[in-house]
């Protein structure tokens, strides 16, 4: 496994890579949904990069960056255990030479949700994407559901920029308590991490999406939303001061 940390030497090493390419962007704090992306790439492509960036412009909350866990040792033990290729990891002036001065604002699927209540996460994600996308060139990359409006927002920006990267989207993987995994779990508490999965059995038991939210009230959640679209039912609440996100399949898509 290779380690990059600047786009000369990746410009340099992409330019030797044959056969088909796949791509897993992450922000690192790697942990089993994760290695499922990972795993998946492995058995589709013949190399298989990992990006590993904490993205600087697409946090609102500059202490919820600050906070972000970072453990890239543990991650680069399990990327290379999986079998990766190619780990891309450069600096954030690396990435935005010149700041952030230019940026990809979003279409249909930007609007509400964690567009509403994170102004400018989605044009921060766009952006770093498509720099990603851009740079590594892949056939596929791979992107989980638990983030299923960032996967929708993605899809939009491939389309419409004519990117020739195959976007694949992922199953969640849960905890056996139903809890998504999520690299901000590990701010959570050990109580902390059992009550989370009441966002999953809200979301799978209720009737409504009304219901739900009123089931995440009681249990003490500040809640942002609950919502549904796209044929799925969407929560985002805040528990113990980490916001966790979730979604699952309702119906049939729209």
């Amino acid at each position: 496994m290779k380690t990059w940390t600047t786009v000369r030497e990746w410009q340099a090493r992409r330019t030797e890579l044959k056969g088909s390419i796949g791509l897993v962007p992450t922000m690192g704090a790697l942990h089993a949904g994760h290695g499922a992306l990972v795993e998946r790439c492995r058995r589709e492509n013949d190399i298989v990069v990992v990006s590993i960036f904490v993205n600087p412009t697409q946090f609102n909350n500059p202490s919820d960056l600050e906070r972000y866990p970072r453990t890239v040792e543990q991650d680069l033990k399990l990327l290379a255990s999986l079998g990766t290729d190619d780990v891309l990891m450069p600096a954030a002036g690396e990435l935005y030479p010149d700041g952030y001065r230019l940026r990809i604002e979003g279409g249909s699927a930007v609007e509400g949700m964690e567009g509403a209540h994170r102004p400018g996460h989605f044009q921060g994600v766009m952006t770093i994407v498509l720099k990603l996308l851009n740079l590594v060139r892949a056939d596929r990359a791979y992107f989980g559901e638990k983030d299923y409006q960032q996967l929708q927002v993605i899809r939009e920006m491939v389309r419409d920029f004519f990117v020739p990267t195959e976007v694949i989207p992922c199953e969640t993987v849960r905890a056996a308590s139903g809890l998504a995994l999520s690299s901000r779990n590990t701010l959570l508490s050990d109580a902390g991490r059992e009550g989370a999965a009441s966002v999953y059995r809200s979301l799978t038991t209720a009737a409504t999406a009304e219901e739900a939210r009123r089931m995440l009230d009681a249990e003490g959640f500040a809640v942002d939303y609950v919502e549904e679209r796209w044929g799925r039912r969407f929560a985002a609440a805040v528990l113990e001061g980490v916001r966790l996100i979730d979604n699952v399949p309702v119906g049939e898509e729209k």
